[in-house]
């Protein structure tokens, strides 16, 4: 089976979308099919052209590539997912969110502009009457389907899948550093983690290890861990290699992911692959169909006062963060997240 891989790409920026849709295009190989990636860029600004980028998504022909024809696509990311084909399945990363969840916050940008309103009603339409189209239509989290359900009363079915190589992360020892890993912006909320830092009654350490999207503010938190943690307690490690972050996974005491509604999160996997506990928010989305509070990490409010809370008691009582950095490899196990089944489901 020839497969088509529908996504959209902000040229330059690279992130969890195109590490899934990589990941899913060597499965799908390795299932005995061929799979193509086939990425359109996506400009979101100024809104006004998003309905133009909608709209060449949906004239662009998949049906075929070079007089053979591509059996099945699978729609991954707004507004590719809007093409046609005869024979589509959807597995959403999320829909535009400016639209839907991010409408209205300071994390959204949509409500912002004077089409704002126009672009909006525009994108739900179209996700409500062409999401339909689909032969299924699946997601990658119980959060994102919920998504789909409360704003376009649209059914779907979640899909866990592995991080990308889940098979090299393991466990190592337990040691004197918290990690935060992702690409820094105010979205992952590494605020909370350098305030809470600061109101620590223990000297917790913390390695900050991800990209910086967002310059000012990445410059703003450094700023304010150098004025308020000083002594070294904060370090960060920016983009690193992949021995690099295996190693920091490997050998941290546990691992701080804070964002706000998170559509899935790698971290999460990726700490329960390698026996560390995750602290997380009440409100952090996607971590929490994974993270059990006192079972195999914490989940807290999101204050820096609680959070400083969960860091003390981590810090101060190693075998507990052991011991739920073990219970996440084991639940991880039980979850029987794997291709396979996700395979099945797409391709079947």
């Amino acid at each position: 089976m020839r497969v088509g891989l529908l996504t959209a790409q902000v040229p330059f920026v690279r992130g969890g979308a195109e590490m899934l849709a990589e990941s899913l295009a060597r499965e799908i190989g390795r299932a005995g099919h061929q799979a193509e990636i086939i990425s359109l860029p996506f400009r979101w600004y100024p809104p006004a052209r998003i309905p133009e980028h909608m709209l060449a998504c949906r004239l662009v022909d998949v049906e075929e590539s070079n007089g053979v024809p591509i059996d099945r696509v699978i729609g991954l990311k707004f507004p590719a997912y809007l093409a046609r084909h005869p024979n589509k399945v959807l597995w959403l990363l999320h829909q535009h969110r400016g639209a839907y969840d991010l409408w209205g916050t300071e994390l959204g940008d949509l409500h912002k502009n004077p089409d704002g309103a126009h672009v909006r009603s525009a994108i739900q339409e179209a996700d409500t009457r062409l999401i339909p189209e689909a032969r299924a239509c699946y997601t990658i989290s119980r959060k994102v389907s919920e998504r789909l359900r409360r704003f376009c009363d649209l059914p779907s079915t979640p899909l866990y899948h592995p991080p990308p190589g889940a098979e090299r992360l393991s466990g190592g020892e337990y040691g004197d550093y918290f990690l935060v890993p992702s690409r820094i912006n105010r979205a992952k909320r590494q605020h909370l983690v350098v305030e809470a830092l600061a109101l620590t009654r223990n000297p917790v350490r913390a390695v900050f290890m991800g990209a910086a999207d967002d310059a000012g503010y990445t410059d703003g938190l450094k700023r304010a861990s150098e004025r308020d943690t000083p002594g070294g307690r904060v370090v960060w490690a920016g983009a690193v290699s992949d021995e690099r972050r295996i190693a920091l996974y490997a050998d941290c005491l546990g691992v701080v992911f804070t964002p706000w509604d998170e559509d899935y999160g790698y971290v999460s996997l990726e700490a329960m692959l390698s026996s560390k506990a995750v602290v997380t928010c009440a409100d952090s989305g996607g971590p929490l169909e994974f993270v059990e509070d006192r079972v195999n990490g914490i989940v807290c409010e999101p204050s820096p006062a609680a959070l400083a809370e969960a860091l003390d008691l981590l810090w101060g009582r190693r075998n507990l963060a052991r011991e739920y950095g073990q219970a996440g490899r084991q639940r991880y196990r039980d979850m029987d997240i794997g291709w396979e089944k996700t395979l099945a489901c797409l391709l079947g």
